[in-house]
């Protein structure tokens, strides 16, 4: 529980991906550590990250962990969806091959409806903590039959 805690407040303090965030810092006294992780304008799949206009805004976060071996089965997600990897190794391959590959500390914008699967590639559970910024009772995740070609 204290690990979802620092990583929603790392990942609302808008941080970043490698670079130094004096500006996400500026806010807190000095002793505050604040970690860049991600800033993106686009998500995985090279999309301008757009925000959804829904009736009734709906912000979920959810743990996930995939055991090793397992994968989450061909879906997609209808809402900006962001994640962080608590441990473990992951491989994401999307619809048109792209695949990309994460482990434990990184930090990630999740494609918009586009295909993906995810795979536990590593002998330990994945661990990540994902972020929707979705609309009320409707699903953020929805499953589908795998793009011709895939694995």
């Amino acid at each position: 529980m204290k690990r979802l805690v620092v990583a929603l407040a790392v990942l609302a303090a808008g941080s970043l991906r490698g670079d130094p965030a004096p500006e996400v810092a500026a806010g807190y006294r000095p002793v505050i550590q604040v970690t860049p992780l991600l800033k993106t304008m686009t998500t995985s799949a090279g999309q301008p990250i757009v925000y959804p206009k829904v009736d009734d805004a709906q912000v979920t976060a959810v743990r996930v962990v995939i055991p090793p071996g397992a994968e989450t089965g061909w879906h997609r997600h209808p809402f900006p969806c962001y994640g962080y990897i608590l441990s473990g190794n992951l491989v994401v391959e999307m619809e048109g091959g792209k695949v990309e590959k994460l482990s434990a500390g990184q930090a990630l914008a999740e494609s918009v409806d586009v295909l993906h699967n995810g795979r536990n590639v590593g002998t330990e559970p994945v661990t990540l903590v994902m972020f929707v910024t979705g609309e009320k009772d409707k699903p953020f995740t929805v499953k589908a039959e795998p793009p011709a070609g895939a694995n």
